[in-house]
């Protein structure tokens, strides 16, 4: 479980909730863009799971029996440098979606447990159809410039790995949904102030649009016409539309931080 910052006393009787530190003063508590940090230093949890989010980027890297012995193969490995970094950003950004609420939350009870390993299991297991998949979108997109070994012969093979990476993404992206609706559930020992709650909410809607577009992809990647399969993955461009409309809204309705 965290523990409350130096010189800040829990209260005596613990909290079940694992929320223990969030009932230190409130002024003692660091903050960070006007919510205060009630997971600042890490817990055992979050250090278990960066060392998982870490090892996945490992996986994403060129293995060691594939080290370029020519400057053919130097040249091809450089070009899969673009897939490594889609890789790397959406890895990256369901650790940062993590980390935001292990730092605000400290939560460490046995919900929390449960879905930060839930977490760390899709994302070890998703590296695979994610790496495939992006590799196999990029070279299409370069003509083969970003080269591909992989190949998907016939059109229900190309369902089946959109579903499986859709299927992974849903997954990373609702056990992180689950952990700040717990969260929520959890604001009066938490001590959650308006602005908290506020960014609790909107945390939660965000996180409902990444899952909900994840699953939209799996219902086109398995039902839709042959001809439409490719939809199922374009239709995360629409994240590049609505989440800064998210973004921007929450920014307008954002309420003054806490005096």
């Amino acid at each position: 479980m965290s523990t409350p910052s130096p010189g800040v006393e829990p209260e005596p009787g613990g909290d079940p909730g694992g929320a223990s530190g969030a009932r230190a003063g409130r002024r003692e508590l660091p903050v960070k863009s006007g919510f205060r940090l009630r997971g600042a230093e890490m817990s055992r949890l979050e250090t278990f799971a960066d060392a998982a989010f870490a090892f996945a980027l490992t996986l994403l890297v060129i293995s060691i029996d594939e080290i370029p012995v020519s400057f053919d193969e130097l040249s091809a490995a450089l070009r899969t440098v673009p897939v490594f970094a889609a890789c790397f950003g959406i890895v990256v950004m369901f650790w940062l979606g993590h980390r935001t609420w292990s730092q605000r939350y400290g939560l460490d009870d046995s919900w929390s447990t449960f879905l930060t390993l839930t977490l760390v299991f899709t994302i070890m297991v998703y590296v695979y159809p994610l790496k495939v998949l992006l590799t196999e979108a990029l070279s299409a997109l370069t003509g083969d410039w970003v080269p591909s070994r992989f190949r998907a012969e016939t059109y229900a093979e190309v369902r089946t790995l959109f579903a499986v990476y859709s299927a992974g993404w849903t997954a990373s992206g609702l056990a992180i949904l689950l952990l700040f609706r717990h969260a929520f559930s959890k604001r009066a020992p938490l001590e959650l102030n308006d602005r908290e709650i506020f960014e609790t909410r909107t945390e939660i809607q965000a996180w409902s649009l990444i899952t909900g577009v994840g699953l939209v992809s799996i219902l086109i990647a398995l039902t839709a016409p042959d001809d439409w399969i490719p939809v199922a993955g374009w239709i995360y461009v629409v994240l590049g539309v609505v989440m800064p409309l998210h973004a921007y809204f929450r920014g307008r309705r954002l309420p003054p931080a806490a005096e």
